[in-house]
Parts: structure tokens; C-alpha cells; sequence
């Protein structure tokens, strides 16, 4: 069975997940870790648990996302797993965090791609990758069937949706990656978004007013 345990970090207040099972092996997902004691906070508790971290895996690489993913390579000693079509997401994080006055940002690269229909696997589980771009160009998402839930990134969000008006981002494409990827889930299937709170598939198909214009 997969455990999920997510920290809220930076002044964006970015979810950042840990999953494992009960072989101990983890993977660490968008690692929003920008302050010291954020960084700590996330290697004390994969110590604490007892926990071997097996991958890091991005669902989209903005700013917020990578605040801790080079921390994280070094620490862990794992590689940085992220769509292709992130590249120029990623190679204009350091200048945006200049631009904003954003400091302790230590640049990361990434190590290998990864693409739907691909699968992660780690310890006894497993978790299935849907591209599902819009709010980023190579933005992904982490599904398990088997438990329902879907480590969804900024696609699909409580009563709301990823913002589209960043460089290289997409209304049209973030419909759609909603519509056929994360609506053909039934209701049941959890959401772990992001920002903000978790929520169902059968709670926004009901009340999320961008999916009832």
C-alpha cells in the first residue's frame, strides 16, 4: 500500500509529496523546499521514517516546483525524472527567480525524461504517467489505479484549475488535458494537487465551475 505524506513550502505554498510503501522505498515528487529549515524538514522526515528514496520525479518544473530538486539530487543521490517538453521551463528558472528578488534557488538539470505510458516503480508499487500539458508545456501526472489517486501537479485544483497565463502556457490544452485524462477517472479517484487542498474527481465534476460553462 502506498503511504502519501505532503509538506506545504516556500511563500507559494507548494505541495510537496512523499510517497512510500512498506518496503521503505520512496520517491519524492516536486520538491518545493526553498529555506534551509524547509530542506531539513523534508530530510528528517524521510530519516525518521526510515525511508530509501528511489526517484524524484517532477509533474512540471516552474519555479515553485524546483525550489529543493537540487537539494534533493545531492542529498538522496537520486535523478531528476521530468518531460522533455519541460527543458525551457526549467533553463528559465533562474532568471525568474532574479526577476522577482527570489533567493536560495540553486539551479538543477535534469537527469532523464520520462513520457506517458511510462511507469514508476519503486518498493511493491508502481505509478502510471499521463501527459497532460496546459499549464506547462511537459507538464505529467502520477496515477494509481490500484489505491485511485493521482498526484495531479497544477493541472486540476478544489473548485478551480492551473493558471494558463504563464509563457508557453495553454487554456485550450489545459481543458483538454483535464477533460480526457483526468474526467474519463471515475469519481473516487482522489486528487493531490499542486497548492492547496486535496479533492475527488466526483467533487469537481460536480461543483468546479470551469467544468459546468
Amino acid at each position: 500500500m502506498i503511504h502519501i505524506y505532503y509538506f506545504t513550502f516556500s511563500p507559494f505554498l507548494e505541495n510537496t509529496y512523499v510517497l512510500w510503501d512498506e518496503t521503505k522505498e520512496a520517491v519524492i515528487i516536486d520538491p518545493g523546499c526553498l529555506a534551509q529549515y524547509e530542506k531539513e524538514e523534508l530530510a528528517d522526515f524521510i530519516a525518521d521514517n526510515q525511508l530509501t528514496v528511489k526517484h524524484l520525479l517532477q509533474t512540471h518544473t516552474h519555479l515553485d516546483h524546483v525550489f529543493g530538486s537540487a537539494y534533493v539530487k545531492r542529498k538522496f543521490g537520486v535523478k531528476m525524472l521530468m518531460h522533455k517538453k519541460e527543458l525551457p521551463v526549467l533553463s528559465d528558472v533562474e532568471s525568474r527567480c532574479r526577476v522577482w528578488g527570489i533567493q536560495g534557488y540553486e539551479p538543477v538539470e535534469a537527469d532523464g525524461f520520462i513520457d506517458e505510458g511510462e511507469v514508476i516503480k519503486f518498493g511493491n508499487s508502481a505509478l502510471e504517467i499521463i501527459f497532460v500539458p496546459g499549464h506547462a508545456p511537459g507538464h505529467i501526472a502520477f496515477v494509481n489505479h490500484a489505491q485511485k489517486f493521482i498526484i495531479g501537479g497544477d493541472v486540476l485544483f478544489r473548485g478551480s484549475i492551473g493558471r494558463y497565463d504563464f509563457p508557453l502556457c495553454s487554456y485550450t490544452d489545459l481543458m483538454n488535458s483535464i477533460q480526457t485524462k483526468f474526467m474519463t477517472l471515475s469519481d473516487d479517484y482522489k486528487v493531490y494537487p499542486g497548492h492547496n487542498e486535496p479533492t475527488t474527481i466526483g467533487l469537481e465534476r460536480r461543483t468546479n465551475p470551469y467544468l459546468n460553462q
